[in-house]
């Protein structure tokens, strides 16, 4: 392979200028293997989020990525595999009963996650507030769960994308991480590396997702479509609202015991309407349409393959779940109809509170976030409770109120507005 200059890559791409497939796979092989380094990656990352890549040059961004590591092969299973990736949002449990919901209906569902950062919680710290679960499996346990039990949450291993892993860590740092291209090849990178048949995209917009615009929320869903179709995954995305958290928890063992409502036949009615929502995206995509996955949820089908995967995983899905030390509720001071609960501002107040992390490396509180108390459409009368803090460390609460001290809209009335905006492809 041709060797080339990073310092000149960086300043051609910091022009407007395009990068050829040779200079991209140079560039991503060597920044993997410690050749390029991070600060010349970090400038690199910025002149992408400033000029973009054009749909070529993202193509074989993504490959390369992918060839960084290694290709799950989930063969020898009985069931078509799907996957679902959301984009991140507050209260975004979906996965949680989406994916026992998805294998009851007869898929496979191998649905690796993450952990959370900032004010966009992890799959992975939600699971973990069940006693005894384990996120980490080889490759081989995986395989064995998805053909006995038909579902699994767990860590993507190391050996998936690791040129991922590298980026993903600079951007978080380096005020990158809004990047279309850079989310794109991302998330699409780690989704075809594992291999499954069919995938489902959650692509959030909002004051609580990345995309905080439609239109911006549109262009990353047809470039992660696009990704997916030409490396022969059938992909659909769904453009979703994440101005408001979904359902009423926001944290990590809270949002399981909200999960387990769902499964149990009730729960919230938006994280109900967008779990059924992507489970049929789902099912259709991997050719089981025959069955609704709605009359799973109230069936007890669904939660009988929870019971089973949380039990695959060392957990003990009996166990109850741990319970935050302090709690202090925030009160409005007005009279009226809640018309709006901003997302972001109840991410950040469930982060302060220790639901999530500054770094990677941080530890989370199981049983910290914040439980709103009204939804929008709610009438309140004033010095009603509008939300509980949750938390282990009280100290902290002050800075959690302050992030809600602007959170809750009153007005006189509430027009409600469907959560899916749209689907796109497939």
């Amino acid at each position: 392979m041709t060797t080339y200059s990073v310092v000149d890559l960086i300043r051609a791409k910091r022009a407007g200028q395009t990068l050829n497939s040779d200079q991209i796979r140079w560039l991503i092989r060597a920044y993997t293997d410690g050749v390029v380094a991070d600060e010349q990656m970090s400038a690199m990352a910025m002149a992408v989020f400033f000029r973009g890549l054009d749909d070529d040059e993202l193509s074989t961004w993504t490959t390369a990525m992918i060839e960084s590591g290694e290709r799950m092969k989930l063969t020898g299973l009985s069931r078509p595999t799907v996957d679902k990736h959301s984009t991140g949002g507050v209260g975004d449990k979906i996965t949680l009963p989406l994916a026992p919901l998805v294998a009851a209906c007869g898929a496979a569902v191998p649905q690796l996650s993450g952990r959370g950062l900032g004010h966009t919680g992890g799959t992975l710290d939600k699971m973990e507030a069940i006693a005894g679960w384990r996120a980490d499996l080889s490759r081989d346990e995986m395989v064995a769960q998805l053909n006995t039990v038909g579902a699994v949450i767990c860590a993507a291993g190391p050996g998936l994308a690791p040129a991922d892993k590298k980026l993903y860590a600079l951007r978080d740092v380096t005020g990158t991480v809004e990047s279309i291209p850079l989310i794109a090849s991302s998330i699409m990178s780690k989704k075809i590396a594992e291999g499954t048949d069919s995938l489902v995209l959650d692509v959030k917009t909002g004051s609580g997702a990345f995309m905080k615009t439609e239109k911006d929320a549109r262009e990353l869903a047809r470039r992660l479509v696009s990704l997916g179709e030409a490396a022969g995954v059938r992909t659909t995305a769904l453009l979703t609202r994440m101005d408001v958290p979904l359902g009423y928890a926001c944290g990590n063992g809270i949002e399981v015991a909200e999960a387990l409502e769902v499964l149990s036949g009730g729960g919230p009615a938006d994280v109900v309407d967008l779990t059924v929502a992507l489970a049929r995206q789902m099912v259709k995509a991997a050719g089981l349409d025959d069955t609704d996955p709605a009359d799973l949820l109230t069936s007890g089908k669904a939660m009988d393959v929870w019971r089973d995967m949380v039990r695959a995983q060392g957990g003990d899905p009996d166990a109850p779940l741990p319970v935050a030390r302090h709690a202090q509720d925030v009160i409005t001071p007005e009279a009226g109809v809640v018309t709006g609960i901003d997302a972001m501002s109840v991410g950040v107040a469930a982060w302060r509170l220790g639901a999530g992390r500054t770094r990677k490396e941080d530890p989370v509180q199981a049983s910290a976030g914040v439980m709103l108390r009204v939804r929008p459409g709610d009438r309140v009368v004033a010095g009603q409770p509008v939300a509980t803090l949750l938390t282990d460390t009280p100290d902290v609460i002050p800075s959690a109120q302050e992030a809600l001290a602007n959170a809750f809209t009153i007005g006189a009335d509430f027009q409600p507005r469907d959560i899916v905006i749209d689907t796109i492809g497939y």
